[in-house]
Parts: structure tokens; sequence; C-alpha cells
């Protein structure tokens, strides 16, 4: 990533040349040779954040941890204390406070994440977040005090559903047509979580204990297999699922699974795009988070009260089959299922408001024509 930076120079100072001088850049986080580059050609940056702005909120500013270090992984399963009670934002294990920590230290590229994240904040004159205070209520007045610029939400940003004929549904969406309504939890759990041989089989035999209805998307984890997924699933466990659960390691339209009316809950690892995705649609959540933001959001979705974790160990993060299977069978199963339901469609009716995601729109639309020239005042 960082051997882009040459070049992008070479392209804005072309760019310029011809008089097409950008109004903005929008970046990721680890892009922290950005802003740099940009401010010497006079063009103002925005850092669109993909995670939730809880997490940023998390993470906190250079200042802010300068007043408040935190040396230890343990510091990490406590709530900073740039963050006001009665908020419990903070992981809760220690291998996810790992994981954090080292965000702190220096890697390969020489540079931390947490230095790109710091460079970042204080270089860009807007933060961006995919996120809305119907969702993250109060962060963005937080992050604005906090990182002394503006950190504006630009509403759900849920992609359309693309109505598709029978012939380009596709078998994942063929084979929940011929499931009955709201009969199906969706398992997907991203392209990055890092996903053991044992974590698989766990899984899987965690929802085949469950006895329900599943389509789950296997996404192949670098270096576990090379084709297919049923080099890495146990031992018969297709032919025992068949008829009742679906193994696709291939690409999957996630939205429009989600939409589908056979769907009724969504196993997932709490990336935030997921996430976002699963609260539009009205569907409780049974969660299994790895890294990132990903445990800070399973915390948020659980005081929601629209999600339960499957149990892991506290040290080391682990789960069973056990676990897997009595998660999914109180969401999918129990009365406590349609408490968490009834909830998840209470946000769904608030984030169907199409007026008030438009009005976030226009919102990011005033602030980048605002600060383009004026700068963060």
């Amino acid at each position: 990533m960082d051997g882009l930076a040459a070049p992008f120079l070479d392209f804005l100072v072309d760019e310029a040349a011809a008089g097409k001088r950008p109004d903005w850049i929008v970046h990721d986080f680890c892009h922290h040779w950005v802003p740099p580059i940009a401010h010497e050609h006079n063009v103002p940056c925005a850092a669109f954040m993909i995670c939730s702005a809880a997490f940023v909120a998390f993470l906190g500013p250079r200042w802010a941890n300068a007043v408040h270090p935190r040396v230890a992984k343990e510091d990490f399963t406590m709530t900073p204390g740039w963050i006001s009670p009665p908020s419990a934002i903070a992981y809760r294990r220690r291998s996810e406070a790992e994981w954090m920590a080292d965000a702190f230290r220096a890697n390969a590229s020489g540079v931390s994440n947490i230095d790109r994240v710091w460079g970042m904040f204080e270089r860009c004159r807007l933060t961006i977040y995919r996120s809305c205070e119907e969702v993250e209520a109060g962060m963005f007045a937080l992050l604005t005090d906090l990182l002394r610029k503006p950190a504006v939400p630009a509403g759900v940003l849920l992609p359309p559903v693309v109505a598709t004929d029978d012939e380009g549904r596709g078998e994942v969406l063929r084979w929940l047509d011929e499931q009955p309504p709201k009969s199906v939890i969706y398992v997907a759990l991203g392209s990055e979580a890092p996903l053991t041989l044992n974590n698989l089989h766990e899984l899987a035999l965690g929802l085949e204990l469950a006895g329900v209805r599943f389509m789950w998307v296997l996404r192949k984890p670098a270096g576990l297999f090379e084709a297919g997924g049923s080099g890495v699933l146990p031992d018969g466990f297709e032919g025992r699922i068949r008829g009742r659960g679906m193994v696709q390691t291939g690409w999957v339209p996630q939205v429009a699974a989600l939409a589908h009316g056979a769907t009724a809950a969504f196993l997932t690892h709490c990336g935030w795009g997921s996430t976002v995705e699963s609260f539009a649609f009205g569907l409780p959540l049974v969660m299994l988070p790895f890294v990132i933001d990903q445990p800070l959001i399973a915390r948020a979705v659980e005081e929601k009260g629209i999600g339960v974790e499957v149990p892991r160990d506290d040290t080391d993060g682990s789960f069973n089959r056990d676990g897997v299977a009595a998660a999914v069978q109180r969401v999918m199963v129990d009365d406590e299922g349609k408490v968490l339901a009834r909830r998840a469609r209470k946000l769904q009716e608030v984030l169907a408001d199409q007026r008030a995601q438009e009005r976030y729109i226009d919102n990011l639309v005033e602030h980048l024509r605002r600060y383009r020239d004026d700068g963060c005042q």
C-alpha cells in the first residue's frame, strides 16, 4: 500500500497541470501518506471510516491517548478515560485486547496501525461514517469533540436489492426460494476472519446440532484449502445436513440473501458492513466476532437486545459446537428469538425512513462544500 505514495504524487501533479485538481480525496485509515501529499497541492482530504463510530471513539486521538495512556493489553478491556459513563465500550476478552495492543506496536511497514490512524485524524478535514444517530446515538458529537473536526454520519448507505429473473437468481437464491418463510439462518463470517480448521469444524457441527435450516457462505481462508469446502468440513457433514442446509463456497449476493423472505436470522462475524445490512433488513443476530472492531460491535448489538453471542473462552477466544448450537437455538427456536426479532424489526422500521437517510447525505454534501475551501474552523 505504501508503495503507491510516489505514483499517487505523480498522478496528482499531472491532474493539477491539466486543470483537473480534485475537490476532495476520500481515503481509508492506512493511507497516512495521502494527506501530506494532498496538502502540498491544496486538496482537502476526508477519511471514510468503514468501522463503527464507537470503535473510532475507543481508539481515540493521539492527545487523548497521551492523557490516558494504555500500555498493557488489560488496559483495552476497560472503557477509555475520554469516554464518559454509562458507556461500556471495551473489549471483553484478553484475546480481543491482544489484537488491539498489537495495533499500537510497529509492524513490518515500520509504522504502527495506530500511528497511521492518528496521522489521518490529524491531517484530514472531516471524518465520515457509514452510520447514523439512530444506530449510534451521541457518537458523532463525541467524535467531533475528540478529533476536533467534524465527524459526519453518511447514513446506512444500503445497496439496493436488485431484482433478477429466474435464470439470474443463482443457486443460493433458488435454494432459499424452496424454504419456508423465516426458517433459515444465513451464515457468513466475511473474507478476513482468522479461521482455523478447528473453528470450521466446531461451527459446522454446531449448525448440525442446532437442527435448523441454514445457508452457510464458506469463504476460503488463506492457506487453509485450495478449492471448495468439502476438504475441510467434518467427515459426512454435507450428507447429514442435506435438505436442510447448504454450504456455498462461491460468491453470494449477500444483500439479496439477507432480504429474502426465507431468511430469519444472521450468524455473523460482526463486520460493520454486514451488521448494518442486518439492521436494515430487521434480522436478529448470532454473533461470532474475531478481531478489530467486531467484538465491540457485538457488545453494542447485545446491548440493543437484537443479538446473542456464541459463548467463548475468555482467555483464548475459543468456542465449541455446543455453544454454537445453543446460540442458534436461542435465536431460531426459543421464545427469546421472537423478542430479538421484534426489536430488530423496530430498528428496521426506523432505518427505512428514506427521507431521514437522504438528509444524512445532504448534510454530508453540505460539509464537503463548506470545508473544501474553509478548512476545519
